[in-house]
């Protein structure tokens, strides 16, 4: 069986760091662990062709090539998702889907016209696959039907498919699921509230890997909760530290976690000592009322703020996620997260409209309110969409808020600002990395950077004073402080994007909502 493995596009969004990447010389952020781990997991008397669309389109040699074409991807991908199943179609390739979108909304996908549904985890349902394709079957939708697979058996991801050149980072998984209950996250509906997480030893092998194969960047530990199972994963920091340390520390790791990781001081000392240099918070509003409401209760039980100043001391870069949308959230939300980022001097922080996901307790009550909009199901999920619901505050409203909060912390001089703060602030490690010899493009990105911020922008006076402060009083966050300030290469054209982008969407759903009302009403 010759296997094509193709992952749709991703639309540019705040995370696709476009021009900063350009940089470096490098095409995406991130590559498709779920495609790579599909093709572990698949018999490897297989032949496997990877085709990351966000790197290069695939040929026709490569569709004549195949005999079956097996697609995954999220709810952002939906458009070219369902271009592929077609463009298979049309030349009468089998096509097999699967990943979270589809796993939640198979309809689509089966509309679409694909052939195979391969839903839930794939430990499970990849060998029903197999088995439906051995006995000559040509169509089936496989399910896991709440089983939960043992993600201790998870084979090593065949990260040999993979073009290392085209990729900023490499990624790994530790465990699936999340303890809490949040109402708008489908990560407890996907992979239910009991983390699971492979063994200690299962981990360091895929970092084996990655370093045999040649990778000394960094790499991302896409847990949607890396600390969900505070057990596990200390038993696994307490091996992975001294496994980083024989090897020289060749990985940056970051990953994402609750915000509950700053009580833990064991935990974040076992992190710093695995080199874990970054981690992603789900702040989602300073809002107590906002978080309550959402059953978002981990983030009440402590001050937000002081907790991301201690994990930032500590010595980790704090990215964070906000929302604005939230039911009986007050006028000036908006204004109140720009002063939180200020206040907690976040260089990276990311807003979002709520949107209600599909099968989500959020979508569930809304539903029953009455008040998801029409096709609400269809939501894109994309970072540039109107709430797929009614909110309790006018949209206009919501709408300019948001479009505020980008316009506003991502001015290049407060942004630069918010970096020099947040890296001023940070302890330095307890071990010491190797120095690294720069690659000639990662020497052209430093003078870029330099060219651009020191000279040709109105920050030249600010930046060579920061440049130079960091340099002197805490050169081991040099490298990590200089790519923040070249994301901002990235922010100044993306915040256009949302103003334009937002307003836009508004206008035209405002005037479609006026000429629906009677002539009396308007």
């Amino acid at each position: 069986m010759r296997v094509l493995l193709l992952y749709p596009l991703f639309p540019k969004s705040f995370w696709s760091f476009d021009k900063a990447l350009e940089l470096i010389g490098r095409k995406v952020s991130l590559p498709p662990l779920g495609l790579i781990t599909v093709a572990a997991i698949l018999p490897q008397t297989w032949e496997f062709r990877l085709v990351d669309r966000n790197v290069r389109f695939e040929t026709e040699a490569d569709w004549a090539w195949a005999d079956l074409v097996i697609i995954s991807g999220m709810i952002v991908q939906k458009p070219d998702m369902l271009h592929l199943i077609c463009e298979a179609k049309r030349r009468g390739v089998l096509v097999a889907v699967g990943g979270p979108y589809v796993t939640s909304v198979p309809e689509v996908a089966q509309s679409a016209g694909a052939d195979f549904l391969v839903l839930d985890e794939g430990e499970i349902t990849l060998p029903m696959l197999v088995e439906a394709l051995n006995r000559g079957e040509t169509s089936g939708i496989f399910r896991a039907w709440g089983e939960k697979p043992d993600v201790t058996s998870t084979p090593i991801p065949r990260f040999d498919l993979l073009d290392f050149k085209v990729y900023n980072e490499m990624s790994v998984q530790f465990s699936r699921g999340c303890p809490f209950e949040c109402e708008f996250c489908d990560i407890i509906v996907l992979y239910g509230r009991k983390p699971r997480t492979k063994t200690p030893a299962q981990l360091l092998a895929e970092l084996q890997t990655l370093y045999d194969l040649g990778w000394r960047r960094s790499v991302f530990v896409v847990d949607d909760n890396f600390i969900g199972n505070k057990r596990n994963v200390k038993l696994m920091l307490r091996e992975l530290g001294p496994w980083m340390a024989a090897h020289s520390y060749p990985f940056r790791l970051a990953t994402e976690a609750s915000v509950d990781l700053a009580q833990d001081q064991e935990l974040l000392d076992l992190m710093l000592k695995a080199n874990f240099t970054a981690v992603f918070l789900g702040i989602e509003t300073p809002d107590t009322e906002s978080l309550s409401l959402t059953k978002k209760f981990q983030n009440t039980r402590n001050s937000l703020a002081e907790s991301v100043q201690t994990i930032n001391r500590a010595g980790l870069t704090v990215m964070a996620g906000f929302i604005l949308g939230f039911d009986g959230e007050k006028t000036g939300a908006g204004d109140r997260i720009i002063d939180f980022v200020e206040a907690t001097s976040i260089p990276k922080a990311m807003f979002g409209l709520l949107q209600a996901l599909p099968n989500t307790p959020l979508w569930k009550r809304l539903h029953q309110e009455g008040r998801l909009r029409s096709g609400s199901e269809e939501t894109s999920g994309h970072q540039m969409t109107l709430t797929n619901f009614i909110p309790t505050r006018p949209l206009e409203e919501l709408v300019r808020e948001y479009a505020n909060c980008f316009w506003e912390l991502y001015e290049p001089s407060r942004y630069l600002s918010r970096v020099y703060r947040h890296y001023k602030e940070m302890k330095p490690a307890a071990h010491k990395v190797p120095l690294r010899m720069l690659e000639w493009i990662e020497m052209r990105a430093v003078l870029i950077i330099c060219w651009r911020q020191g000279v040709k922008r109105n920050t030249r006076f600010q930046f060579w004073r920061q440049f130079f402060t960091i340099l002197w009083h805490n050169p081991n966050v040099f490298v990590p402080y200089l790519s923040n300030c070249a994301a901002i290469e990235h922010f100044i054209e993306y915040r256009k994007i949302v103003r334009d982008e937002i307003e836009a969407q508004a206008a035209e759903f405002l005037a479609a909502e006026a000429n629906l009302q009677p002539a009396s009403v308007r």
